[in-house]
């Protein structure tokens, strides 16, 4: 018999994805392990608008490409659906375009399936962990174009708007995520759950104009919000 600490351990999985052959592989990776059960395949964005309507899983695979409708409509429905659930793409589109619009629709992670090279279960357990899975290429892009020089400074704004002046929790909570700590190592540390720091960090994100937590950081250290 399985005790009632173990099985709360088990993340639940969904995935969105048209390819039969992709979908049996990341199918066989996540049986593979026992921290994840596979609860949900979908082949079309019309099928997973459907089941995500009465189903939250705690981690969406979703493909961009889909047959009927665009994944990132998939993305925002299940990210104003469901906030707590990690959504992470997997998809053949690694132009900035798609990338950007996927983080801001609520992405949690990016990666490309040409570059996959490794168990996608190690990026479930990643995203599980706090941790934002990005593609090198897709990690690079992001970066560039927070460095963009026609980009305007949020220093600017933050001394216009004093909106963009973060609480002292929502410092204690950004500070702890950019030292590497997990959301569910950051909740016991401040004694909150890890729902309420997904909370906090959405309200971080709209404060800095931001789209990811690694977005998040890269502006909170230049404006010296964060040790």
């Amino acid at each position: 018999m399985v005790a009632a600490s173990e099985t709360a351990t088990v993340a639940r999985v969904a995935m969105v994805e048209d390819d039969r052959d992709t979908r049996a592989r990341l199918a066989a990776s996540i049986f593979a392990q026992g921290s994840l059960r596979l609860v949900a395949e979908y082949a079309t964005g019309a099928e997973a608008l459907a089941g995500l309507d009465s189903s939250a899983p705690d981690v969406l695979l979703v493909d961009l490409g889909l047959p009927d409708i665009s994944g990132l409509e998939v993305v925002r429905f299940a990210a104003g659906r469901h906030p707590d659930c990690d959504i992470l793409v997997i998809s053949i589109f690694g132009d900035e375009a798609n990338v950007l619009a996927a983080l801001e629709a609520g992405a949690r992670g990016y990666l490309l399936k040409g570059s996959l090279q490794h168990d996608i279960a190690f990026d479930i357990q990643d995203i599980r962990n706090g941790g934002s899975p990005l593609s090198p290429v897709i990690a690079r892009q992001v970066l560039k174009r927070l460095q963009a020089p026609g980009r305007e400074s949020l220093a600017r704004k933050a001394e216009a708007q004093d909106e963009t002046t973060l609480t002292a929790r929502e410092g204690e909570i950004l500070n702890a995520i950019s030292r590497g700590f997990s959301y569910a190592e950051t909740a016991q540390m401040l004694g909150i759950s890890v729902g309420t720091v997904h909370t906090f960090l959405k309200r971080i994100y709209r404060k800095l104009a931001v789209h990811s937590k690694t977005e998040a950081v890269f502006e909170a250290n230049r404006l010296g919000l964060i040790r």
